[in-house]
């Protein structure tokens, strides 16, 4: 007798359903506007992803086209007093965010979500002179923080509209270009006569402080 209620026991445990743990959330975004210039980010984020913790976890990843500063001030700084050649340039960013978000449940921010995390961006600057026979790149890479809300709307079961805004801000870092170095702590390395780190840095636009403002969907990716 005994060994059959045993044997209908684990019976019963082999076959009957067991109401899972509340499973991780996953989805995707994408964000066109205003980041370290005009570009857009794509994003994955998980929610619920460890019991009792109230955030989302959210990696992005954005690119920008932007203004590198001042060409001719660039060559003097990091080349040389030269001063032929029509002076052209672009420039472009990458930044990478880590953020932490949490819903407001409280007054007329109820629905939006507060989020901030670190950040880390990579900007480079081209700088070319037709006719000077000259063209060189500035480069700087720089850690930073960042904060801001965003509010979605559903457009559907999986499809929302998203709206985000915020401000980052960067942490001074060298600034490179040909064989120069400018440091914030002043150890430059092949710096030209006259010019330091404050100069080079009033010259080229790296990412300080930055807003940030973008219009966009997101994609759940649970079933």
């Amino acid at each position: 007798m005994r060994h059959s209620r045993t044997l209908w026991l684990c019976t019963l445990l082999l076959f009957c359903p067991v109401a899972p743990a509340d499973a991780a959330e996953f989805s995707a975004g994408l964000l066109l506007g205003h980041g370290l210039g005009t570009g857009g980010d794509f994003s994955l984020e998980a929610a619920r992803f460890a019991e009792g913790l109230p955030f989302s976890l959210r990696l992005g990843l954005g690119y920008s086209l932007l203004d590198p500063g001042d060409a001719v001030a660039a060559r003097h700084i990091f080349i040389n007093d030269n001063t032929n050649g029509t002076p052209e340039d672009e420039g472009h960013a990458y930044d990478w965010r880590l953020d932490l978000l949490r819903e407001l449940g409280w007054g007329p921010l109820a629905g939006t979500r507060l989020f901030g995390g670190p950040r880390y961006a990579s900007f480079t600057g081209t700088f070319s002179y037709i006719g000077g026979n000259e063209e060189f790149d500035v480069t700087s890479d720089q850690w930073g923080l960042g904060a801001g809300l965003e509010r979605r709307w559903a457009m559907g079961s999986r499809w929302g509209f998203v709206m985000a805004g915020g401000l980052d801000y960067y942490l001074s870092s060298h600034i490179h270009g040909h064989d120069t170095t400018y440091s914030p702590d002043g150890e430059d390395v092949n710096g030209r006569e006259g010019y330091d780190y404050d100069t080079a840095d009033e010259a080229i636009n790296q990412p300080e402080l930055e807003w940030r403002l973008g219009l966009g969907l997101n994609l759940s990716l649970g079933d």
